[in-house]
Formats: structure tokens, sequence, C-alpha cells
């Protein structure tokens, strides 16, 4: 065979005029294959889009047999075309029946054709389908039919993602994203139900025409636009926050290298250079970036590639000038935010009262934009796949983060049933908001203390509105992770002083920054670790990083002047860490007083007992300590040696088995013995047959979630400690999986509400 007859840039002058007739979506479709097929000097020329439920049907064919279209499918990884679109990368054979991945479709008549080059049609990394030629001669394509026949599935990405074929699609197999009602299941994040409609967090780049019309001046237009890119991300580097030396600054210089990459530079004049507009052409080298980063397993080169599909994103939101995310557009009144990741500073970019919920794809209960959310009152459920291929701006949507169900067009009877859940659960608020001021006592006589957890301004009107005895839990963390640079010692002294001023009398544990793992700070390099979770976080870099704790310790003490600090350090995992950073809050006391500071009356210093290790040394930390507090979360996993956000392990493990609650009791007699407060914070607080548990255990403060606290205080109310403390004890020894069941009727038998 020929080489082409003609070049791409004809080609795709000719399908621009083609889309631009007044023609319906399936004569347009056989009309390109009839182009393509004259341009490649084809025999055959067929064009297979993407189905629910991942098949992929012929749409279109000059060459094979025109009664297969519509009738002839393939699944993802079936046969040479689903290859093609499982792996996003091209097939280029000289004798395509003798390749294993090769299925016969009789119907077709492609068993006279030899030779086939297929090439993904890709958007956003991912297959819309696959563009196929073929002949009966047995030969290679040369690279330049291979860059055409790229070049042209780059405009039917952009046909397919535009919607021009809506009108073809109607005509066979249903689409997801018709009118049909669709279910998805999710993790549930932040409690709550969300009644609303769809708003995309990052709006879709529309691109529009992907076929240049003056190839000069979208030269030009690219040109301006990396020189845009490139001069952004040097006044980023020469922020003073991130000028100076450390390992962030080889992150984002790395970043910048690549902004100023020839190799990607020259990608996309290339594309250009073959017909396609600025936008198109870095559509088209992101596609491949991406399709290259999915078959990657080695992480560090993963993240390189994400840096180029992030600089691809900047690159395409200049030239197009398209807002960065949906916060800066206008909102409907009740706006459910869905997007394949967010992080928390992004969330409060949000007018808090069009928000009514969250849906991501990614996402994980203690990730930070889920802690924001639950802070916020803002129903969230993540771990939804490809939700982001469902829905549509302005679709009708509900989002259940109690159970973690996302219902997308909902029928009226799904919306009927879940605005009178959502009612009822307004009438059981209320009832929860008349026990505020109700001391939180056991029918027995025994006061609990409920406090809630907390780590931004927005959680503390909730101590007024729970009736909360104070905040338990402080994230200072948070304060961190919303910023773009780290925050110096003013401004951290205002906001702690800010937080005491508006707890009033009210108690506030801080908890020293417990960064590393998956909490980043967006101004800190992330240490590349096998194990994250079992690695350098928390008091460990703080520790190994004195001056960060130093200037928090120092910050804290100033804001606490002439009142208590209460201040406890997490993961911790030996005395030794506990007594050194002791000694670091002496020494930053001393250099106050020394400048004349007014300090706290008293300074109480605690651990958190996260680590399993730990329980082993109570009698030698306990002297030691004014406090302590269970880390429940932290404890179960490590305990169970389980990562709380697998989604293979969710719930494997109940932390109401005999081994969890065995532990967890012998805390509370080794603090009854050293007269040492203690308290629980995490998941376990916030449920009221779990803390119905707590309770028989002997604590007797526990803190959580704001919107737990009216559960909690009902089951107290009802509770009498005489007979449940043994009943508790007697379960200790046994070998079940858990003891919810047993917990649960106890709980029905005494009438207590669970």
């Amino acid at each position: 065979m020929p080489h082409s007859a003609v070049g791409p840039r004809v080609l795709l002058r000719q399908l621009r005029e083609v889309m631009a007739e007044p023609e319906t979506a399936q004569k347009r479709l056989d009309r390109i294959v009839v182009l393509i097929a004259a341009n490649m000097v084809a025999e055959v020329c067929s064009i297979y889009l993407l189905r629910p439920g991942g098949l992929l049907e012929l749409f279109a064919t000059e060459g094979l047999n025109p009664d297969a279209v519509h009738k002839t499918r393939l699944r993802v990884g079936e046969g040479l075309v689903g290859t093609i679109a499982r792996e996003a990368r091209p097939l280029n054979l000289k004798e395509a029946q003798t390749h294993p991945q090769f299925a016969y479709r009789p119907e077709t008549g492609e068993e006279a054709y030899q030779s086939f080059l297929g090439v993904p049609i890709l958007r956003s990394g991912h297959a819309l389908g696959v563009l196929v030629v073929q002949n009966r001669a047995q030969r290679h394509y040369s690279e330049e039919e291979l860059e055409a026949l790229q070049t042209t599935s780059m405009v039917l990405a952009e046909i397919a993602a535009s919607g021009d074929l809506d009108e073809t699609l109607a005509t066979s197999v249903p689409r997801a994203t018709d009118a049909a009602t669709l279910h998805m299941e999710g993790l549930a994040l932040a409690e709550g139900i969300a009644l609303g409609h769809v708003v995309l967090h990052e709006p879709r780049i529309e691109i529009g025409n992907p076929i240049a019309e003056d190839g000069a001046r979208e030269r030009l237009r690219l040109e301006d636009g990396l020189d845009t890119l490139q001069k952004s991300v040097d006044r980023m580097m020469s922020r003073a926050d991130v000028a100076r030396g450390g390992e962030h600054r080889d992150v984002l210089d790395a970043y910048r290298m690549f902004a100023r990459d020839r190799g990607w530079a020259a990608k996309m004049h290339e594309a250009v250079a073959s017909g396609l507009t600025a936008e198109a052409a870095v559509e088209r080298v992101q596609n491949e970036n991406h399709a290259r980063m999915m078959r990657m397993d080695d992480p560090y080169l993963r993240e390189r590639l994400h840096d180029l599909d992030d600089l691809a994103h900047r690159l395409l939101r200049i030239l197009t000038g398209q807002a960065d995310t949906a916060a800066a557009g206008e909102l409907p009144k009740d706006a459910i935010l869905i997007a394949r990741n967010m992080g928390p500073a992004e969330l409060l970019d949000y007018d808090r009262s069009l928000v009514r919920g969250l849906v991501l794809e990614e996402g994980s209960q203690n990730s930070h934009v889920a802690i924001v959310a639950r802070a916020l009152r803002i129903p969230m459920v993540g771990l939804v796949e490809e939700i982001i291929e469902e829905v549509e701006p302005g679709d009708p949507i509900i989002a259940d983060g109690d159970t973690g169900a996302v219902y997308l067009r909902p029928t009226s009877d799904i919306e009927k049933a879940y605005a009178e859940m959502a009612r009822f659960k307004a009438k059981r608020q209320e009832r929860y908001h008349k026990l505020r001021d109700t001391p939180a006592v056991t029918g027995d006589g025994t006061e609990i203390s409920l406090l809630i957890n907390a780590g931004l301004p927005v959680d503390l009107p909730h101590l007024e509105e729970s009736g909360a005895a104070g905040v338990g839990l402080f994230r200072t963390e948070l304060r961190f992770m919303i910023a773009s640079a780290f925050p110096r010692l003013d401004a951290q002294t205002e906001y702690y002083n800010a937080i005491l001023n508006e707890a009033g009398e009210r108690p506030v544990v801080f908890r020293s920054l417990d960064i590393g793992a998956d909490k980043v700070l967006p101004f800190m390099a992330q240490v590349k670790e096998q194990n994250p979770a079992l690695g350098w976080r928390a008091i460990r870099m703080a520790l190994d990083r004195p001056a960060l704790l130093k200037l928090q310790v120092r910050a804290l003490l100033r804001a606490s002047a002439g009142r208590d600090l209460r201040l406890m350090f997490p993961m911790i995992s030996e005395v030794h860490e506990f007594e050194r950073a002791r000694a670091l809050v002496r020494q930053q006391e001393a250099y106050l007083r020394d400048r004349g500071h007014t300090l706290p009356e008293r300074v109480h210093l605690g651990a958190m007992i996260e680590v399993p290790a730990l329980i082993w040394q109570l009698p030698a930390l306990l002297p030691m300590t004014d406090f302590v507090s269970v880390g429940s979360n932290d404890l179960c996993q490590f305990l169970f040696a389980s990562d709380r956000d697998h989604p293979r392990l969710a719930g494997r493990y109940d932390p109401l088995s005999p081994a969890m609650l065995k532990v967890l009791h012998q805390i509370v007699r080794e603090t009854e013995k050293h007269n040492v407060p203690l308290t629980l914070c995490g998941e376990m607080a916030g449920r009221p047959l779990e803390a119905m548990a707590l309770l028989g255990l002997g604590y007797r403060s526990i803190s959580m979630t704001p919107a737990a606290i009216g559960p909690i205080k009902e089951m107290v109310l009802g509770l009498d400690l005489g007979k449940l403390q043994p009943f508790v004890e007697n379960l200790l020894d046994l070998p079940d999986h858990s003891v919810r069941l047993a917990l649960s009727d106890f709980a029905k038998d005494h009438s207590v509400s669970v």
C-alpha cells in the first residue's frame, strides 16, 4: 500500500466541512470513515465507541459488512480492538489474524484483511473508542500513517465528548448519561442526606473545534500559552515562602523543569503542525502521557507524569480562559459538588450556604477534605467510581452520606423517600437539640464528659449548639494544610488565641502537628514511603524537625497567657519520645519567661495512646503525664495490622471485638492506678453502641464529631452503668469476632437508645 494520498491537514479540513453540514450524526460518521479510508488509502476504516459495561460497539465502517454496524460488539480487553481500548495504545500489525488477541467476528467479513492499524480514541487519558484501518496486503503502516490516524482520533474524541454523536448514540444501547436513574455505591465520609443538582468542581474544559483554520496563529497561541505558564511557575518559585532551600524546593524545581521541557513542547508543536488547534494539541499530548501513566508501576515515574498532567491542565485553562474551579462561578442554591478529589482549602472556597453535598471519585474517611466536610456538616460520599463520566452539570442527584449511596437523576419515588428521610432526620435533630442543656448523667448518677473533635474555627460554634463540655481534640494541622505557606509565629499565636476565646470557659485540648502519611502540607515535600501510616509522621517528624514543633509550642504558650494550656502529642511509641517533647515545651516556657512574656496559668501535657507498644509502657509513662487520650482509629488499625482506608479491609475487623475491648479496658485500669485523666477520641466515641461499650469499660470522657453529641447524650441518659459494666467485662474473654450483637441485645433489653 502506498503512503497516505493526502496529508492530515487536508483530512482535517475535510472533516471540518463534514461536521459543519446539516446531517444526521450517523451520516456524518459514515462520511468520516469514507474520508479516512480514502486519505489513508485503506480498504477498511471502522469506528468503535465505548458503551456502558465496557462494550465497544461498531458505529461506522467503510469496507466491512454494513449490516454489522451497531451489532458487532467486543468487551474491553477482547480482540484487537478491545486490547487497544484496555491498554490505551496503538497496534500496528502486518498479520492481524496471527495475533493471539485476534477475535473473529464472521458478521463483519474482515477475514480477507491482513494488515491492521488501530489507535485509541482518548479523552483525559481514558479510551472512548478505537479507530481502525485495514488492508488485504501484509505490511506495517508507516510512522506518518500512524501520526495521521492519531490526529484524526483526537478529532473524533472531541466530537464524542462534545455530544455531537448523541443522536447516533440514542439509536443503539442507551448510555448511562441518558435520563435513566443511575444508582452508584461509594463510601460514606460525612453523614447527612443531600438532595440537589450536579456542579462539577473542575468544569470540563470545552475545546470546541479541534481543527485549526490558521496553523501559524495556533502555533503562536501555543507559544504564548507556554510562555504564560512558565512565567506563572517562575512567580510561584520566587515567592518568599518557597524560595528558601529544602525538599519542597527540589520538587518545585522539577516541576519548573517540566514546564520548560523542550520535548513536551515539541510534541505539542508537532500536533499543531498536523492541523490541530493549540488546545487540541495539548489535549492530545496529555492523553498520551496520561495513558502512559496508567500503565506505569513505578510510583516515582507516575508522580512525574502527574506533574505533566497538572501542567497540561494549567496550559489548557490558559488557552481557553476558563475558571479554575466552580467556586469562582455562579452556583445553584442546592449545589452538590462532584470531583475526582479535592483539597480542604478548595472546599472552603465555596459559599457554604449554597453547597448541599460533596461526591468524590477518590477520598477516604481520614482525608482532610472529609474532615472539613464533617466540620461544615456537608454530607459527603467518596470512592464513587467514574461518576464524573456519568454526570452532566445540572443533573438532579441525591448523596447519602449515611450509607454511601448516590442516586443520579432519581425517580420521583426515590426523591420523595429521601426527602421524607431528611425531614425525619431534622425532627430527630430537634429532639437532640432539646437535650443540649441537659447534663450528660447516666440513669444511676454517673456524669459523663462529652467533648467534640475540632480542627477549624468553623467547628467552635458547635460547642454551644451541641452543649458539649469542651474540645477533646483540636487538630492543629488543618490550619497548616489549608495555608499556602507555613504560618508564622504571630499568625499562629493569633489563631490559637481566637480558638481559646471562642471556646470561653470550656477546655480545649490541642494536638501538636500530626503531619506525614496522608496529611501532606502544600508547602512541604511528601516523603516517599512504602508504608506511610507506619512511617515518618506526627511526633517522629516533629522531633526530627524540632524547629516546627518549637514554633508551634511557642505560639500556643503565648496564646494561652493567663489561662490553662492543654497540649498532647500524637503517635507516641516510647516513653523517651514524650520526655523529649515535654523537655522542648519546658525550654520554650523558659525562653518566653526570659523575654518577659506572660505564661499560661498551667500547662497540661498529655500523650496519645495510638501505638500498641505504648500500652506496656504505661506504668513508666503515666507518672510523667497530666492526662492521656486514646486515639481509637489508629489504635484499632495498628492492633489488627489493617489499613483503615483499604477498601477490601473496610469492616473486616470490628472495634467491638473482645481483643480491642480488652486493650481499651487495660488502659482504663492503668490510668485509674495512677489517677491520670483519660479521654478517648475517634469514631468509636461517636457511635452510640460503641460509646455504650466504652462507658461499660470505664471511660468517662469521650470526644466525637459535634453531630454525635445528641445521640450519645440520649444513650447516656437511659443507661444504668451498674448493670452495664459487669455485662461488658464478661464479654472480654470471648473468642468471638465481635460482641456487637450481644451489646445490641443489652441495649434492647434495657431500653437504651443506640
